[in-house]
Order: structure tokens, then C-alpha cells, then sequence
């Protein structure tokens, strides 16, 4: 066994062991190591105070400037309160009580230097709040001999901790590790290291922990970054590899079809990267391994008729496809239009059609029982559906191509479940996502699948002007949003307007739909009121300002033909406004709807806001997005409205978003726990690693495919596949 593996039970003392594992889920020696510091302390620094966010657990370094005895205002006695201060005389201050309070006061001297860790808070005034300690941990460097020569001599590593657990107690547990550590198995090979400059792997981990100075971090960071983007390429490289030997029946274009019929009642051209993309998918489905393609593109540049095209092919060839969306409201979406497309060749037994069928979890039962069998039996050549179409008893004849819609909404067994069921071979498989992709973040998360892009828009696509309205500080922008809703719909248009969340129903405690909610950040220290509830805001306008104009309600918990009915309905117009929450955010198509408000713009992301925002200016007419918050200029919440107000570029967009979020965010669930695979590389920052580290690993890998010859490296990616985190890796 690897010294990789060893349990750190084995490792260290049992308490230690045990404290690691219950607060920061580390369970191997590996794990430990791979634990690298938040960042490293400088002599006299403190941690930047514009950093710190309230009930945060921190670790702050400075020196001890001042103590204050203070009464207790409510009983007896006195407490402490310890002053601590950087170079630049930022300030923090920790309150001790009780005995606590003695202990610390014969500890904590003037002029005494140290770390101080414990969850942070803002006391104080409104205008002159201050940042607080409440019994810290901590530990003074002229106490520890070791500690006070590396505090002032070397970089102090500050690791990421923990209620009950404290940096320095990580620290000497990463040492006990290195001190017995000996030499390891490298999973980079001596030639890549030589060609990059990279150090072996044992000197970067010591390096990264216990660095003599900052030239050592960097020396590192550089190392142990390669080594993720590397192990992730070969896995991902590894994948596409299997993927070809895989087979799948070829379904090649026919000349004489219903595809062939189709294109020629078009009543528009085409695009270039309509046209281009077609013919990379169109090769790809006559191929005898499966088809694995991510489709992207900007919103509304014609996605679905690529995706249709494809699956007329399949029809043409024998097969079924299956058309997969996250909600029934646009599963319902792109049943309406691929029937409306189609006109009468959906009609099903006639010469040249195919029959249309949609199936969800919510339909009758006589009219499911049909669909299953038009699906079974192979009457229906397109099936558009929910994840009701990944339950068992759903059966196809002949399934030849899986079009999977906003796929990051789906699990990988939710997709292996689909996959299954083409019998024999596996289906070709297209994912269709309208959220832009960076380029690395596409050869990271995506390096297993092709990767096509659609960005130019199609004719007929409006500007759509964007603006944030402050309506904390400027009520009566409010009121003019108002009319300028009223305004369109005296033209004769249509507008939506969007609420994080559904309202005062029954079971519904703060109901927030499509991950709407987490995104906007309170003022220092005050708790955000409730986000905005579709059934509040209706209310109010049909009461007010629009209370002579037809409104209706759309949100998630509503029966599925009560959506469906309500879609309907603003789709002919017979509805002024549509107060939704994010179920309209993807998919959703009225050409008349020119105006698109949204409440607490905020509290969405980045991508989301662009979304919601495509779905307006779709008709030739010109598109508004006016984005409501409460948060004033300078704010991190505000500035993001204001970059999604300064460009109608979704790549440009998908940038900005990454650069706010955590990359674990970025990567899915799965990568948003604390085991995260993803330690120091930045998707975006690492373009150049990523790209050198997929080019190594390719050319192993045609050397070596089964890594018989790099045993090392096998091992890394066994324990990366052998972590439950690793799933969305999983993206066939």
C-alpha cells in the first residue's frame, strides 16, 4: 500500500486523527497533505480585514497592542478584551470571559505576536463596526521556539480549519506526516518534470508546507497544480478512449427523408454554425461508435433545430430519439415547438412523418399508458419528456439518440439510466447546454466529450438593452419600471416578471427555484429581509399598477396543466404579464415579449440572469431587462449586475461568473465538497497548465494506453475514481 493510502489513524495520535476527520472529512495521509494552506503570514500581517465574512471560522496573525478590563453590563464581574493590530494598524479584537479571561491575560502581553483563530464577528455601531473575536484559540510564536524562528524567518502557513480544530494543529500533524514520509512514487514521469521545470513530488509537498520563502510556495503551487490538471486530462483522455471501442448502430443521413422534407420547408436559412455543427453531428451519427458531443451556445442561437435535425437523421435511419429536459414546463415547451416545426410531418403513420409523443411524471394515466406504448412500440420517432423517461418500465424499440437539455441539472445516473436502454449498443448521445463554457473549463469538465459551439445568432434576433435599478436608493426608479412595462403592453407586447421565490403556500418555507436565493450577500453584519415571492408581487401589481392589465402566475408547484395552461395562454397573448419564477429561465419561446423584469436580480447568478434575460427580443422586436436590487454601487452584488448590464457576450459572462464563484461551484456539486479534486488549479487563470498538461497526457497515453508502464500515475487516478466526488467526471 501506498503511503498515500495509510489511514491517518495509523498515522498520527487517535485524537488528532479523529478531530481531522469529523471537521474536515480527511481520512488518509494523502488527504492530509493534499490539505494545502488558505494562504501564508507574513511578520506583522494580518489577515485582510476586507476579507472577513461574518460567522466565518478565520485565523488572523498580528501582535497584541493593547487589554482592556471592561465591566459587564448586566451582572457582575469583568471581561477582557485584547486589541490586535498589523503594520498598517488594522485592527481585530478578541473578548474573553471568565476564567478564559484570566488565562489570557497572563498569556496575552503587549508587543506578544501570534495566531488567533475563532469564528469572527462585526460588533460595534453601524458606522464604526468592528471586527471580533469571541474566545479565540490561539498561539503565541514566542512561545514556541520553532514557532518564533519560522515566524521570522519563513512564510506561516494558514491552513483552512475548523470549529475545535485550529490551524497550527493541522500544521503539526502535516509535520509528523512529512518527518516519516520517505520517498514516494511519482506520478509525473522524469522526462514531463524535466521538460516543465517541475520539482519531484516529495520536495513540493515538504515545499508547500514548510517553505523556507515565497519563491519555495510558488515552486510548489506549480508542481502540485500540474498534478491535477494532469491526473484530470488522463482520466478524461482515458474516457474517450473507451468511448470509441464502444458500439453503437450507425444511423447515417438519408437523402430522401423527413429530414431531407424538413429542411426544405424551413422558412429560414440556416446559420453557418447551424449549418457547420449539423455536419459534424450529422458525421458523428453515422459512425458505429457512439456519438459524445456538448452543444453550446449563446441563447437563442438555434440550439433545438441543430438538436432536431439530429434526431430527424436517427428517425430517417430507423431509430428513436429521446428529448430530455429538466422541468415539465420545458419538456411541454419543446413538445409545442418541434410539433409547430414539424407542422404535419409529425403526424404519425403518415408517409414521411413520425409521431411527436410527450411523456412526464404528472399525466394522466390513459394518456401515459399511450405514450409508453408509442415509445415501446416504436410509433413515436421522437419522445420529449422529463426525468420520467429514466423510470424502468419505460421501454423504446429502437433508441438511436439522446438529446440531453441543460444537462448540468442532471445526475450521471439519471443519464446512465437513460443510456441503458438502447438495448445492445449504447445511443449516440448530444448535451445541449445554453450556459457559455470557457475554454478550460470545457477541456476540464468536458475533455471527455466533442465540444461544438454556436455563438452566431440567427436573423431576426433584436438587441435586448439591459439596465440595474436601484431601488433602495432610488424608489422611483421603481415606479418607472412599472410604467415602462405598461408602455409595452399598450404596443401590444408582452414582459415577465421574475421572483426568487413562489410564496405563502402550504409546505412552502421560503420556496426558491433554480438555485435562485444564495447568491446575494447581506450588508455587513444585518440579515437580508425574505427574497421577493411571486405570489406577493402579483398581488401587489394586480392591486396596483397593473391592476387593469392581464396577468398570470407561473411557478414549479403549480399542477402541471395549470402550467401548461398558463404557458399556453401567454404564448396566444391572452395574458399581459407573466409573473414566474425560474421555470421560463431556459427554453421558453414568445416572440412578443419584449420586457423582462427581475426581482431581486442579486440573488441569481451570473449565467442565470443571461438566461432569463434571452428570453426576450426573440420576435424582431427590441429587448428590455431591467435587473431590481437593493444593493447600492460599490457593492460585490451590485458589480455583478453591472457586468451582466455591460454585455450581451455569454462567454464574456461565463468569465465573470467563474471568476466569482468557487471553482467547485463551476464543476458541479460533486466538486463543491471539502475532498474536491480541484485544490490550487484556477480554471481560468491555468489556461496554459491545462493546455500543457492534456498535451502530456495525450502523449502518453497513445504510448502507454493502459498505464502499464506508470504505475504511479494508475495509482492517482484510482484514488481520484475511487472517490464518490469524482462523479461528475462522469459527463457520457
Amino acid at each position: 500500500m501506498s503511503r498515500f493510502d495509510e489511514p491517518l489513524a495509523k498515522a498520527l495520535d487517535p485524537k488528532t486523527a479523529k478531530l481531522l476527520h469529523s471537521v474536515l472529512g480527511l481520512e488518509t495521509v494523502g488527504d492530509l497533505l493534499r490539505h494545502y494552506p488558505r494562504r501564508y503570514a507574513e511578520r506583522g500581517e494580518l489577515t485582510a480585514l476586507d476579507a472577513l465574512e461574518v460567522d466565518e471560522h478565520v485565523t488572523v496573525v498580528g501582535e497584541v497592542s493593547r487589554l482592556m478590563r471592561k465591566p459587564m453590563r448586566n451582572r457582575g464581574g469583568t471581561w477582557l478584551e485584547v486589541e490586535v493590530v498589523d503594520a498598517a494598524r488594522n485592527k481585530i479584537y478578541l473578548s474573553f470571559f471568565g476564567k478564559g479571561s484570566h488565562v489570557a491575560e497572563s498569556r496575552l502581553k503587549p508587543g506578544k505576536r501570534g495566531m488567533f483563530a475563532g469564528k469572527v464577528g462585526l460588533f460595534g455601531s453601524r458606522t464604526h463596526p468592528r471586527w471580533q473575536l469571541t474566545h479565540p484559540e490561539f498561539e503565541l510564536f514566542e512561545e514556541n521556539e520553532a514557532g518564533a524562528e519560522e515566524f521570522s524567518a519563513a512564510p506561516v502557513p494558514i491552513y483552512p480549519a475548523g470549529k475545535d480544530l485550529t490551524p497550527w494543529v493541522i500544521r503539526r500533524a502535516i509535520g509528523v506526516v512529512l518527518d516519516t514520509l520517505g520517498p514516494l512514487a511519482d506520478p509525473l514521469p522524469a522526462g514531463l518534470r524535466a521538460r516543465h521545470g517541475l520539482r519531484d513530488l516529495d520536495e513540493a509537498l515538504e515545499a508547500i508546507h514548510r517553505p523556507k520563502d515565497f519563491g519555495d510556495v510558488q515552486r510548489a503551487r506549480d508542481r502540485l497544480k500540474f498534478d491535477e490538471a494532469f491526473v484530470l486530462q488522463a482520466v478524461l483522455l482515458q474516457r474517450r478512449q473507451a468511448a470509441t471501442a464502444w458500439p453503437a448502430k450507425a444511423r447515417p443521413r438519408r437523402d430522401d427523408g423527413i429530414l431531407r422534407e424538413f429542411d426544405a420547408r424551413l422558412p429560414f436559412t440556416l446559420t453557418e454554425g447551424q449549418a457547420a455543427v449539423g455536419e459534424e453531428v450529422a458525421a458523428d451519427l453515422a459512425r458505429e461508435h457512439p456519438m459524445h458531443r456538448l452543444l453550446q451556445g449563446e441563447v437563442g442561437a438555434g440550439k433545438t433545430v441543430v438538436a432536431l435535425r439530429a434526431m430527424l437523421q436517427v428517425v430517417d435511419a430507423g431509430g428513436q430519439a429521446v428529448l430530455l429536459a429538466p422541468t415539465e414546463v420545458l419538456a411541454q415547451q419543446h413538445h409545442r415547438s418541434i410539433t409547430a416545426m414539424l407542422g404535419d410531418l409529425a403526424q404519425g403513420g403518415m408517409f414521411g412523418g413520425t409521431a411527436v409523443t410527450l411523456l412526464t411524471g404528472s399525466m394522466g394515466a390513459a394518456a401515459r399508458r399511450a405514450a409508453l406504448l408509442d415509445a415501446a412500440s416504436g410509433t413515436a420517432g421522437v419522445v420529449v419528456g422529463t426525468h420520467a423517461l429514466l423510470q424502468e418500465h419505460v421501454q423504446f424499440a429502437d433508441l438511436g439518440l439522446v438529446v440531453v437539455d441543460e444537462q448540468h441539472r442532471f445526475g450521471v445516473e439519471q443519464r446512465d439510466a437513460l443510456r441503458e436502454k438502447a438495448g445492445g449498443g449504447r445511443p449516440h448521445v448530444l448535451v445541449m447546454t445554453a450556459t457559455p463554457i470557457p475554454r478550460t473549463v470545457a477541456m476540464t469538465v468536458f475533455g471527455d466529450l466533442e465540444v461544438s459551439t454556436l455563438s452566431q445568432l440567427p436573423s431576426g434576433r433584436a438587441p435586448i438593452t439591459t439596465h440595474v435599478v436601484p431601488a433602495a436608493d432610488k424608489p422611483h426608479y421603481l415606479e418607472r419600471t412599472w410604467e415602462r412595462v405598461r408602455e409595452e403592453v399598450a404596443l401590444g407586447r408582452q414582459a415577465y416578471i421574475v421572483c426568487p421565490r413562489i410564496g405563502d403556500l402550504e409546505g412552502d418555507e421560503g420556496d426558491l427555484e433554480g438555485g435562485a436565493g444564495q447568491a446575494g450577500e447581506g450588508a455587513s453584519g444585518e440579515e437580508r429581509r425574505p427574497p421577493l415571492a411571486v405570489l406577493d408581487v402579483a398581488q401587489l401589481l394586480s392591486e396596483g399598477p397593473f391592476h387593469d392589465l392581464r396577468l398570470g402566475v407561473l411557478h414549479g408547484k403549480l399542477p402541471p396543466e395549470e402550467k401548461d395552461a398558463v404557458m399556453r395562454a401567454f404564448s396566444r397573448g391572452e395574458l399581459d404579464v407573466l409573473v414566474a419564477t425560474t421555470v421560463i429561465e431556459v427554453g421558453v419561446d414568445v416572440p412578443n415579449s419584449s420586457v423582462m423584469i427581475i426581482m431581486d436580480a442579486d440573488r441569481f447568478g451570473v449565467s442565470q440572469l443571461h438566461q432569463l434575460r434571452g428570453r426576450v427580443g426573440r420576435g424582431g422586436l427590441p429587448g428590455l431587462c431591467l435587473l431590481v436590487s437593493d444593493f447600492p454601487e460599490g457593492t460585490p452584488a451590485r458589480a455583478r449586475l453591472d457586468a451582466v448590464a455591460a454585455t450581451l457576450d455569454g462567454f464574456e459572462l461565463s468569465r465573470v461568473d467563474l471568476e466569482q464563484r468557487r471553482e467547485g461551484d463551476v464543476l458541479g456539486a460533486a466538486q463543491s465538497g471539502r475532498r474536491s479534486s480541484l485544490k490550487l488549479l484556477q480554471l481560468l487563470r491555468d489556461e496554459d497548465v491545462i493546455e500543457a498538461a492534456r498535451e502530456e497526457a495525450a502523449g502518453l497515453l497513445a504510448d502507454d494506453p493502459e498505464l502499464k508502464e506508470h504505475e504511479a500515475l494508475r495509482a492517482e487516478i484510482d484514488r481520484l475514481l475511487a472517490d464518490e466526488r469524482a462523479e461528475y467526471l462522469e459527463k457520457t
